[in-house]
């Protein structure tokens, strides 16, 4: 089976809340699943506000990233997390 690229935005619960301590948290989640964290990004929201987007491959045999979902949205200082983008990995 093919892999997929999948991005999920997670957005903190304050301005306060510490992203890097998600980030290290949601590489946790995703290497559980055998999984590795592709790329991170910092996305200004406003008034100094950020979401943190991630971006990793996914064993498209798997099915959905709903389990990953879950898992991360219980993170300590997470309001919620959202898939933003699916495609299919080329090569």
């Amino acid at each position: 089976m093919a892999k997929i690229i999948v991005t999920i935005k997670i957005m903190p619960k304050t301005v306060e809340t510490d992203l890097k301590k998600i980030e290290e948290e949601a590489k946790k989640i995703i290497e559980s699943f055998g999984e590795k964290l592709a790329k991170t990004e910092v996305e200004p929201i406003a008034f100094g506000l950020n979401a943190l987007k991630l971006t990793f491959l996914w064993e498209e045999s798997r099915g959905g990233v709903d389990p990953v979902e879950e898992k991360l949205s219980k993170i300590e200082g997470v309001l919620n997390v959202q898939v933003i983008d699916v495609r299919r990995a080329i090569g």
